[in-house]
């Protein structure tokens, strides 16, 4: 399963609880940037590793991300950006489309939004 998790946006503290629990259950954390995610990890107590995700190899790990979830339906996959929720002016649309064309489930882990 993919997850897309908003993150707080300024205010670590707003994180949600179900936020934290998919993250620190994740087999793979994907964030836009590694630095800022690890501050986020580091305050949850969370030790998974995470892997860049961001505009510059958006497309590789796409394929890399959809092809793990198709080879094993078991894996738990978290999308996360620097603040905010993936896929809304973050990476993450491109590998919503192939995972809505691969039939691959997902989910989103409401949060903050720089929209709202």
């Amino acid at each position: 399963m993919l997850n897309l998790i908003s993150t707080p946006i300024g205010n670590l503290n707003d994180i949600s609880l179900r936020a934290i629990e998919a993250l620190k259950s994740a087999d793979y954390i994907f964030a836009e940037d590694t630095r800022n995610a690890k501050k986020l990890l580091n305050f949850i107590d969370c030790r998974s590793k995470c892997s860049s995700f961001h505009e510059h190899n958006e497309k590789k790990v796409t394929n890399l991300i959809v092809k793990k979830l198709i080879e094993d339906q078991n894996l738990e996959i978290v999308i996360i950006s620097d603040a905010g929720t993936p896929a809304i002016s973050d990476p993450g649309y491109h590998l919503i489309q192939e995972c809505i064309n691969h039939k691959i489930n997902f989910s989103h882990i409401p949060g903050p939004s720089s929209i709202i």
